[in-house]
């Protein structure tokens, strides 16, 4: 583990700040992304003076060029990449009727260009090394929709697809692994971007108010789980739900 460098997209707060704190405590040096450079300071400050080793580099996944050059620093700063973690992304949950297009379009440019994005960045080096892992994060709506999860589900869904067609593609040729993870209810930042207010009704009528929502350390720990396996063990999906949630 101690040589190991993962990427990881959406690291200034919630599952990604958490992931990144674990992995690094655990010896690998970790690559954050994110937009807002002050938490990513902050983050590397904390990580450091634990003695763990960490970069960061803004980076807008909507941007081709911004994830090829985050892959670029990667490699010039540790050397190489073992782990690429696609957990960057946005849910303005909307009732479709609302016609929120404006929203539902950047829904596609966070959650499925900016995975996509990231697994192409960093495939001709993990390709050259016959070596790789690539975590990329869905969701419990990517295996269900609800009232106002339309758009936001069929992204999620998108990217489980991804995900598998990957594996499938590279199984018999390549030693790259591919992990889908897919948390349920969280306590992150991701309802912040929530503008349509008629939704929340909805969510409580589906018992949203009886979850106890999960630590994004919980899911930290998964994505160390699925890390930690043997090379010839891969860990192809996991849902991780609270157990009160009945979604």
């Amino acid at each position: 583990m101690n040589a190991k460098t993962a990427i990881i997209t959406g690291a200034s707060s919630g599952m990604g700040a958490a992931t990144a704190k674990l992995l690094a405590q655990h010896g690998i040096k970790v690559m954050m992304a994110a937009r807002r450079e002050e938490r990513l300071k902050q983050l590397q400050a904390e990580i450091r003076d634990a003695g763990g080793e960490a970069g960061y580099r803004v980076t807008d996944v909507t941007s081709r060029a911004d994830v090829e050059a985050l892959a670029d620093e990667t490699i010039t700063t540790f050397g190489q990449i073992d782990i690429m973690i696609n957990n960057a992304g946005i849910m303005p949950l909307s009732f479709f009727r609302n016609l929120k297009v404006d929203e539902w379009e950047r829904m596609i440019d966070v959650n499925i260009k900016g995975v996509l994005y990231g697994m192409a960045a960093v495939y001709k080096h993990m390709e050259a090394r016959n070596e790789g892992h690539i975590i990329n994060f869905s969701s419990i709506a990517g295996h269900l929709t609800f009232p106002s999860s339309s758009v936001y589900s069929a992204t999620k869904h998108a990217v489980r697809v991804l995900t598998e067609g990957m594996r499938t593609e590279l199984a018999a040729h390549q030693n790259i692994r591919t992990t889908l993870i897919s948390p349920g209810a969280v306590e992150t930042e991701l309802y912040g971007t929530i503008t349509d207010d008629s939704i929340y009704p909805a969510l409580e009528q589906l018992g949203s108010k009886e979850w106890q929502q999960l630590d994004p350390n919980d899911i930290a720990k998964t994505v160390l789980f699925a890390i930690q396996q043997p090379a010839n063990v891969t860990i192809n999906e996991l849902i991780v739900r609270p157990t009160s949630q009945n979604l």
